[in-house]
């Protein structure tokens, strides 16, 4: 007779607890990127743009400005909780007397993506109402990201505060990375492609003429180089045409004196004096 035995309501607790665990890291890992962001004209296009700066999500950017004795604290998470505040894309913490004030600028449930060659410009709203500023409106930030192929991500830069009027007042943001530089294209013109065939030519000439004279030909030293007569020849035929172009001397040597002449000089016939003699 088999006895069957059953897992004690304890273990069954912590397993349970196990498996809830590790289905909402599945579903957080699932959910992760800029799919949790929601773009207020949804399109293909715009999520296009996102997937381009996919490399920069789940990761914090902060920054810092101080106007006056005010200290501001800024913090950025690309379709994440910034700052860990639920649903913030960027958040502004004031250090007070009496402890920090957060205030949410954007929400990544109410994105805007523009996207250009080598910048994406990424604007959170729906963000905290102002006070006395802008119409009590809600508050937006625009977060430009630049392309620096040197940065996979920079540091988070606050450009300004743009509240000194009626309507549509934002924050600006500044962020340089990698992940928008568009991909690098390497072309080579018709001048390099006719280089790169003569140097193949070249090679494919001299090692092959070089095996055929030694392994073939059984030639030794420098008459291994393949047609070594003719390109002695070559060479020293022009170095005689670049002697004779190049220099300026004269072929023929002048005379050192003068008062040399330069032609020989004519023999003076001989003088017959054979009648002054007595016959």
């Amino acid at each position: 007779m088999q006895v069957l035995t059953y897992p004690s309501r304890g273990s069954l607790l912590v397993w349970t607890v196990v498996v809830q665990l590790f289905l909402r890291g599945s579903g957080t890992h699932a959910d992760d990127g800029t799919k949790n962001c929601k773009l207020v004209f949804e399109s293909e296009s715009e999520r296009k743009v996102l997937r381009r700066i996919e490399p920069l999500a789940r990761k914090n950017f902060t920054a810092e400005m101080q106007i006056g004795e005010a200290k501001y604290s800024y913090a950025f998470q690309l379709c994440g909780d910034a700052g860990g505040v639920p649903g913030a894309g960027v958040i502004q913490v004031e250090n007070q007397k009496t402890g920090p004030k957060i205030t949410v600028i954007g929400l990544y449930n109410a994105t805007e993506v523009i996207g250009g060659s080598d910048y994406v410009w990424l604007i959170y709203g729906n963000g905290e109402k102002y006070d006395t500023h802008c119409s009590k409106e809600q508050r937006k930030a625009f977060v430009m990201i630049f392309c620096n192929r040197n940065l996979e991500s920079g540091q988070l830069e606050v450009v300004q505060e743009n509240r000194e009027r009626e309507q549509h007042c934002y924050y600006q943001f500044k962020l340089e990375s990698s992940a928008v530089c568009p991909p690098l294209e390497y072309k080579l013109s018709a001048g390099s492609i006719i280089l790169i065939i003569a140097f193949c030519l070249l090679a494919v000439y001299l090692v092959g003429g070089f095996l055929y004279q030694r392994l073939i030909v059984g030639a030794k030293g420098m008459d291994q180089f393949p047609n070594y007569a003719f390109w002695v020849e070559v060479g020293n035929l022009s170095a005689d045409g670049c002697d004779f172009v190049c220099r300026s001397r004269d072929r023929e040597e002048r005379p050192t004196y003068r008062g040399v002449a330069t032609e020989p000089l004519e023999e003076e016939p001989e003088e017959r004096d054979d009648h002054l003699l007595p016959m």
